[in-house]
């Protein structure tokens, strides 16, 4: 089992930047894929990037430019640089894994704000 913790959540103004860590309670060596998703109020949950263990990462269009995803496996901590913030970028940002036996990890999340 593995937990994951997110932090650096908080309040910006629109243009700013932010950057949310992910710590897993173990080695997230055998964690193929690890994300971020978050969920705006009364919106459904929704993949913001991924990046593999090899380091092979995907974005939504939304964020593409935007946002970097990144992973230190020695610190077992995923990260998410968020720049140019919008207030459209609101929401509650989960972080995700997916071990290679199936097994999908969640963290309870980090509250992001965005003024306008």
């Amino acid at each position: 089992q593995v937990q994951l913790v997110e932090s650096g959540g908080g309040l910006v103004q629109a243009g700013g930047s932010l950057r949310l860590s992910c710590s897993a309670s173990r080695s997230i060596f055998n964690i193929n894929v690890m994300g971020w998703y978050r969920q705006a109020p009364g919106k459904q949950r929704e993949l913001v990037a991924g990046i593999t263990f090899g380091g092979t990462t995907n974005y939504a269009d939304s964020v593409k430019g935007r946002f970097t995803i990144s992973r230190d496996n020695a610190k077992n901590t995923v990260y998410l640089q968020m720049n140019n913030l919008k207030p459209e970028d609101a929401a509650v940002y989960y972080c995700t894994g997916n071990s290679r036996s199936g097994t999908i990890y969640w963290g309870k999340g980090a509250l992001v704000t965005v003024s306008s």
